[in-house]
């Protein structure tokens, strides 16, 4: 199931990208595994997948632990939920790159992480877009001051925005707000400098992936359309 699956996504990414003048290759996709066994995680690195999202630290240590031990040496992880500031260090250590920085506080202990293990960390600024009080991410509003803080963060490499969009049954419906991120994107790519080098835009998901290519993004964040409906 996973290796058609993937199969039927790479068909849409190579679709959407030719609507929009891209190149299928510049696109990442990310297999959002979640909750399903490490089993699934085998089943897409046998159909040639190697990028996964999590959105707990812990699960993303069990698996990638596990994958490692049986010999894995070429799988990335993904670190795409909220993290605790208690817990940088080990995103630090695990993950190869962190989707949800939204936080002076937070870069202050992953930098002070990445000090004591004398290594950079790649991270992703996220951007609550849809303004929804429950999701995580900076106020767009905040993001030019918020790029000027991360500037002293030196261990910290700053490579692009991320956003969970407002979830729409119609995926034209999101087509806006990707436009939006788009913007923001570009305007990001101004504080180029220093340790800020802005070229990731991360959005999209399985219902709307297709939309969020056309309109930009670079990676996408891919789960239901891989693995398959999860048990609630």
């Amino acid at each position: 199931m996973v290796r058609a699956n993937l199969e039927a996504v790479r068909s849409r990414i190579e679709k959407a990208c030719r609507r929009a003048g891209k190149n299928s290759k510049d696109i990442f996709l990310i297999s959002v595994c979640k909750t399903f066994p490490v089993s699934a995680n085998l089943d897409a690195m046998n159909a040639g997948q190697y990028e996964f999202g999590e959105n707990k630290l812990q699960e993303l240590i069990r698996k990638r632990s596990y994958l490692y031990l049986s010999g894995d040496r070429k799988s990335r992880w993904h670190m795409i939920g909220h993290l605790q500031t208690n817990k940088a260090k080990q995103a630090v250590v695990n993950a190869d790159l962190f989707h949800c920085l939204d936080s002076t506080k937070l870069a202050e202990k992953l930098n002070e992480a990445c000090v004591q293990l004398n290594k950079t960390f790649d991270v992703l600024i996220q951007i609550n877009s849809s303004g929804e009080e429950t999701k995580s991410g900076i106020k767009p509003g905040e993001l030019n001051l918020f790029l000027k803080e991360l500037r002293q963060f030196k261990q910290l490499r700053i490579l692009g925005l991320m956003s969970i969009g407002t979830f729409h049954e119609n995926p034209e419906d999101s087509r806006e707000e990707f436009k939006f991120m788009k913007e923001l994107f570009d305007l990001a790519k101004k504080h180029n400098g220093y340790n800020i080098d802005i070229k990731y835009l991360s959005m999209g998901m399985s219902g709307d992936f297709e939309v969020a290519i056309e309109e930009g993004a670079n990676i996408i964040r891919v789960g239901t359309a891989i693995f398959g409906i999860r048990d609630k």
